[in-house]
């Protein structure tokens, strides 16, 4: 079709269209950028991934403490036998519970998997009504004093604010500056209502001067880690979780100037564009971390990514994300990194299962009706290994692995050989999944953290209808990057004042339940105060530095 289009009949023959030989070359230009046939190497996007991998002396050097750290070994046939071992007797035992007192599973003549859908824990009155007296004795405050004082009872925050150029600040009332540049960005209320004429520290001039100088993505970053860290000692905090689970999901935003970093999508975003802010929250409520995202592309694609560029606190074990962030190759590439992958499933009947043995498996033998080929994986092993060694030690972003992987929507063999190590995992996951409640439970619970997180962020991000009015990654990141770390300061003030609570009422002789006080959330928002005049004059709290407690009969602001 090409050639008709470029080579037209003339007058003295064949000659050449020079517009169609142009669009041509153009076309199949892109077409093998796309397939990764070529490479441009001054471009971030479209340069060769696998250049970036560890390599001679480099993956020599890194090689041997990180198989160590992730405990995967050079030859993998022991690995690989334990694997189809446990995957083995994993579907015989799963297979022979079916049907059995407390699993509420059955298997249609397709073999597909049919659970229960989990029901809502019924809520206790002693849980009701511990709610409801924690909440009402939460003090009452606006944003900007709760950021003002989040920075007085956590050092190391205000000292993450660095110039661009690395130099602290000597600034009068430093502080009250980088709070309300933070309110402005985070509410997305501008800079207009949190100006003060005759305020030094609130000078417009002088916020233009901190917000371009010492608040970034970067800074934002350096500052969520002591947040983090303070939110961990916290024995509230400690009540919700050990800090090594972790969920990973997007919050979508709609982004209503042009933007070549947004993207179309009726369902998130109507008949506009937008972006994607992909975050992740320990099971203590506090974010570790968030990437920016164009549009709603798959977020397996940006998931790796996420958890290796955490803020702070412990690397999770397990991981927990939704549907769309579900892959095999991601299924392989989280285990091979050391960490358990538990995506939910909303589609269990649709899952294919694997097997590894000619065996059989009863009910479920049409289920794990797909076979790896371990035979794939050890061929590949080494590369495997300097994929994985690549992303752990950060030389590659797990971003451009999952785009090295796939050729033209389908997987390479090296992607291959990932994903069919990570079908023995998926594969685990369903059965899992399938038979146990408590593990479902697990999951559906810190998801619904994560969307409590989510709805905090609604109600402080308020302003301009919650649309997000930046053109360039560079600003998105930054604003939604404030909207992170405010998000962090909330939480370790609610986890504060709650602790506090907690210790007024057992001192007091309330009956508190272990079980109760694990179902409470830091997320609770009705006390903060986001609307109105801001004000950055921290009251005075006494020699302790801490708020009093109200009194929980006090009626509400909107009673």
């Amino acid at each position: 079709m090409e050639a008709r289009l470029v080579l037209r009949a003339g007058s003295h023959g064949s000659t050449v269209d020079k517009n169609a030989y142009t669009m041509c070359v153009l076309t199949q230009f892109h077409r093998h950028l796309k397939r990764r046939d070529v490479y441009a190497e001054a471009s971030a996007r479209w340069r060769d991934p696998r250049g970036q991998l560890l390599d001679g002396a480099d993956w020599a050097a890194a090689k041997g403490p990180a198989l160590t750290d992730l405990q995967l070994p050079e030859h993998p046939e022991t690995l690989l036998a334990e694997h189809a071992l446990v995957l083995h007797l994993a579907l015989r035992d799963v297979a022979a519970r079916l049907g059995t007192d407390g699993v509420d599973v059955t298997v249609d003549e397709e073999g597909r998997l049919h659970v229960a859908r989990l029901q809502a824990m019924p809520e206790p009155p002693s849980l009701v009504d511990l709610r409801k007296r924690v909440a009402g004795m939460l003090p009452r405050v606006d944003l900007p004093e709760l950021l003002l004082e989040v920075m007085g009872r956590v050092p190391g925050f205000e000292a993450a604010f660095t110039s661009v150029a690395g130099g602290v600040s000597k600034l009068a009332d430093f502080h009250v500056s980088v709070a309300a540049c933070l309110t402005a960005q985070a509410l997305n209320i501008g800079y207009a209502p949190v100006v003060k004429a005759g305020t030094a520290a609130l000078e417009r001039a002088r916020l233009s001067h901190v917000a371009q100088n010492y608040l970034s993505a970067e800074t934002f970053s350096l500052a969520n880690a002591p947040l983090i860290e303070e939110q961990a000692k916290i024995g509230f905090a400690r009540q919700l979780g050990g800090g090594l689970v972790a969920a990973i999901d997007g919050m979508r935003f709609v982004v209503p100037v042009p933007s070549i970093y947004t993207r179309p999508n009726r369902k998130f975003f109507g008949g506009k564009r937008g972006l994607t802010w992909l975050n992740m929250i320990n099971d203590h409520g506090a974010g570790l971390g968030a990437k920016v995202v164009t549009g709603t592309v798959r977020d397996s694609l940006h998931m790796i990514d996420v958890l290796f560029r955490r803020d702070g606190g412990q690397r999770p074990d397990i991981i927990v994300t939704d549907t769309g962030s579900y892959s095999d190759a991601v299924f392989g590439l989280v285990h091979l990194l050391g960490m358990q992958y538990r995506p939910a499933l909303a589609d269990l009947p649709d899952q294919k299962g694997w097997r590894i043995q000619d065996a059989d498996y009863g009910p479920l033998a049409r289920f794990a009706r797909g076979k790896i080929d371990l035979a794939k994986v050890k061929r590949h092993w080494d590369d495997i290994l300097r994929v994985v060694v690549s992303i752990y030690t950060g030389r590659i972003r797990a971003y451009d692995v999952m785009r090295m992987l796939q050729r033209d929507g389908n997987p390479t063999p090296l992607g291959d050989a990932i994903a069919a190590y990570g079908r023995i995992f998926k594969t685990l996951h369903i059965l899992i999944y399938a038979v146990e409640e408590p593990y479902r439970r697990d999951i559906k619970g810190i998801r619904n953290l994560q969307e409590s997180r989510h709805a905090l962020a609604g109600k402080i991000f308020h302003g301009r209808k919650g649309e997000v009015y930046q053109r360039y990654y560079k600003g998105m990141e930054d604003q939604l990057g404030a909207l992170g770390l405010v998000l962090n300061c909330v939480t370790l003030w609610n986890s504060f004042y709650v602790d506090k609570a907690l210790g007024a009422l057992q001192r007091a002789g309330y009956p508190l339940a272990e079980e109760d006080v694990a179902r409470l959330s830091p997320f609770v928002r009705r006390h903060i105060n986001v609307i109105g005049t801001y004000t950055f004059a921290l009251p005075d709290l006494g020699p302790g530095g801490v708020r009093e407690l109200r009194n929980p009969d006090e009626p509400e602001w909107d009673d």
